[in-house]
């Protein structure tokens, strides 16, 4: 596809709004001064000098910025063409921006905002995955309703997972499984016995054995991988919640509630995530997960990237393609086809462009609801315990996400993960439960439950009652 093309220069750029100036914010501040259709003149954080802060990082002249503390001071200074920094979205959401890019990474906090943009007839890039895992769907209906779009970004693995997916259908291709690497390689020194992921360096002894898979079984080496490189985390929340959009959005589920999440060279993948009919793990077809980019210090990594499993047909022609460097599976019988980039906000206006200049998403042509991301406890919760989200991951201490066929919430059913996040428990949990709903003490005025109360009646009816 030539973008030239698609994207016709000559119209006005497109005016956007970041709501979030973290690694996110940062990324799309910088790139977006280099966007030939768009602008980004706007940046909302709760501490409205962070925003100032994060635009003079990225090369804007701090004479040009204005700190605007209500809707007044912001419409005078975008008169004035200067750019501008807030801590509340109700302060800008009046400008004639066309574009909100919900980054926040704040359940309630995001649900909020993206409502507020919905209403004042602006499209939405929602970045915020963990708003996305819980009422996504939800808020693409109730754009709907408003003529507008709510898109996920071109950068993040939902988005280009939807991409190459909906591509290899186009071509006919028959795709076995899809999904991303996790979001740190496991850089592996034979010499010393050691993994080096996130800036930690872990002791993985006896993995010289088995860091070739070979012709050996494939549950087994995932198996063995998987305990001598026990201490490294192998099941993140941001991993499972970027399956569940991906999920929504192509409509294929998971092979288990947890995913295998195998250990993996870039070339065994396809081995791995094959069906076990074809020596691989999959009991199911299609379906989404994650592996964990197996390398050596000076080989090439996936980077984050996405991927599709797919079978070869005709094997003349694989034949041809693995002699050009593709990725066949060991048989012979699959291969992969990959994009290993992720490049956050540097990549984030395709889709920006797409949803105000076409008034398509990048995501799904109508997301559905198909997988729900719950909440486990891998521990005994005490009642009064606070299910604290934080850290660089989001996570939940002693608490894990599971994959599971959607439905609607109700007081025994399991919660959304980021449901939970930051709520009290109001009676225990037991280790290896679900949190229900009953669980947690949630504020009854809660946007987030309200908008997934929403979206149930949209897509379950009579059975959300």
């Amino acid at each position: 596809m030539n973008h030239h093309t698609y994207f016709s220069a000559g119209r006005e750029p497109v005016d956007t709004c970041i709501v979030g100036t973290g690694d996110f914010g940062r990324s799309f501040l910088a790139q977006g001064r280099r966007v030939p259709l768009m602008r980004c003149r706007i940046a909302i954080d709760l501490d409205a000098s962070r925003a100032a802060a994060t635009m003079h990082a990225v090369g804007i002249d701090e004479t040009q910025i204005r700190i605007c503390a209500d809707s007044s001071e912001a419409k005078a200074a975008w008169k004035e063409g200067a750019y501008i920094a807030a801590d509340d979205l109700a302060t800008v959401i009046n400008l004639p921006f066309q574009v909100l890019v919900e980054a926040t990474g704040h359940p309630e906090g995001g649900a909020r905002y993206c409502r507020m943009a919905i209403e004042a007839g602006r499209h939405v890039a929602l970045v915020s995955k963990e708003v996305d895992s819980v009422v996504g769907p939800g808020l693409d209906a109730m754009a709907r309703r408003h003529g507008r779009v709510v898109t996920p970004v071109d950068g993040d693995q939902p988005s280009l997972l939807i991409g190459l997916v909906t591509w290899a259908e186009t071509l006919g291709l028959e795709i076995l499984s899809a999904g991303k690497s996790s979001e740190y390689d496991y850089v592996y020194d034979p010499a010393t016995e050691t993994i080096a992921s996130n800036g930690r360096d872990y002791d993985v002894t006896g993995f010289s054995a088995i860091d070739r898979l070979g012709d050996r079984d494939a549950a087994e080496i995932a198996a063995r991988r998987s305990e001598i490189a026990s201490a490294l985390s192998q099941r993140i929340p941001p991993d499972a919640c970027e399956l569940t959009l991906s999920a929504n959005g192509v409509g294929f589920g998971a092979d288990k509630p947890m995913l295998h999440a195998p250990i993996a060279r870039i070339d065994e993948v396809p081995s791995f995530l094959s069906p076990k009919s074809d020596g691989g793990l999959l009991s199911s077809t299609p379906v989404l997960d994650v592996f964990h980019c197996l390398r050596g210090k000076d080989e090439i990594s996936f980077a984050g990237g996405v991927f599709v499993v797919v079978r070869c047909n005709d094997q003349a022609t694989w034949a041809m393609l693995q002699g050009k460097g593709h990725v066949l599976s060991r048989n012979g019988r699959t291969a992969m086809l990959y994009l290993p980039r992720h490049l956050l906000g540097l990549e984030a206006a395709t889709s920006i462009l797409e949803a105000a200049l076409h008034g398509v998403s990048t995501g799904a042509t109508e997301p559905r609801h198909h997988t729900d991301l719950v909440a486990c406890a891998d521990i005994d919760l005490e009642a009064g315990t606070i299910l604290q989200m934080g850290g660089h991951h989001h996570e939940i201490p002693g608490v894990s996400t599971r994959m599971v066929p959607a439905g609607p919430i109700a007081p025994e059913s399991p919660v959304p993960f980021y449901l939970a996040a930051h709520r009290k428990l109001v009676r225990p949990v037991g280790k290896g439960d679900f949190i229900v709903l009953a669980d947690l003490e949630i504020d009854p005025g809660s946007e987030l439950l309200r908008l997934r109360q929403a979206q149930d009646a949209h897509f379950f009816g009579e059975q959300a009652q």
